[in-house]
């Protein structure tokens, strides 16, 4: 039987889990029915139950967007920054006490699009903080705009006749300055717990990018029926590769 972890809060003997990290009088979440940011929040949760994170020595930062409101489940010190600017406020924290845990939590358009020049300089800085990308490839909570991370040829509501541009390379700009990355689905939620707990204790910039759906303004203009199917997608795309030093475009795997 597992160790059973405890804590003492006054006169009350409180059991470990995930669920302490969370504000449960705030569940459940207000997120489209089959959104995949519940299920990186209770992810994230494990991780940090996991490793016994405290919860007076963890903060959690957002951006702006769906999964920028993350940061308000979260029972202990977060901050819901400004649109793009997660990244440097997570590093002004850990700058100010490297004792701290910070962790980011946002979507691929506030890191990888309008915050993506902070993305860059905290590679290059290997900035201990570990940040957890949630990748829709959609502007989603504005309507369905392309993001970064689009794919070619995806319909979007701004590009109706399907998107021309390449989506960004995240791995590219992590493993330019010998940064943790790694890529993976809410589909495979061992990976993915795998990924995050890694990154949790890695020393200096970690970035995780797991990818998700996004059925109300992403998935149902591409033809998907529901949720569930957008998630098998996942299944029959990508493949588990956690022995290379390069993904490939349909791999998920851990790059350190």
């Amino acid at each position: 039987m597992d160790k059973i972890e405890t804590i003492q809060e006054g006169y009350v003997t409180k059991v470990i889990t995930h669920l302490n990290y969370l504000k449960q009088e705030r569940l459940p979440t207000q997120w489209c029915p089959g959104c995949g940011n519940g299920i990186v929040l209770k992810l994230v949760c494990q991780a940090m139950e996991k490793l016994n994170f405290s919860q007076k020595d963890t903060v959690v930062v957002s951006g702006i967007g769906c999964s920028g409101r993350s940061a308000g489940f979260f029972d202990l010190d977060s901050v819901h920054s400004v649109h793009g600017r997660a990244i440097p406020v997570a590093e002004g924290i850990k700058n100010v006490n490297q004792a701290l845990n910070v962790i980011i939590i946002s979507g691929d358009g506030d890191l990888l699009g309008i915050g993506g020049n902070h993305l860059l300089h905290a590679s290059r800085r290997n900035t201990n903080i570990s940040i957890i990308c949630i990748a829709n490839s959609i502007y989603g909570m504005t309507g369905g705009q392309s993001s970064p991370t689009t794919e070619q040829g995806s319909r979007t509501l701004t590009a109706p006749e399907g998107n021309a541009d390449t989506p960004i390379d995240a791995q590219a700009i992590l493993k330019a300055h010998n940064s943790y990355y790694a890529r993976t689905t809410v589909f495979h939620f061992n990976h993915a717990d795998k990924c995050i707990t890694e990154s949790f204790k890695h020393e200096g910039l970690s970035f995780v990018e797991i990818r998700t759906q996004c059925i109300t303004n992403d998935g149902r203009r591409r033809g998907f029926k529901n949720a569930y199917e957008m998630l098998m997608s996942y299944k029959d795309t990508f493949k588990i590769n956690d022995n290379t030093d390069t993904l490939e475009h349909n791999e998920i795997g851990i790059i350190r």
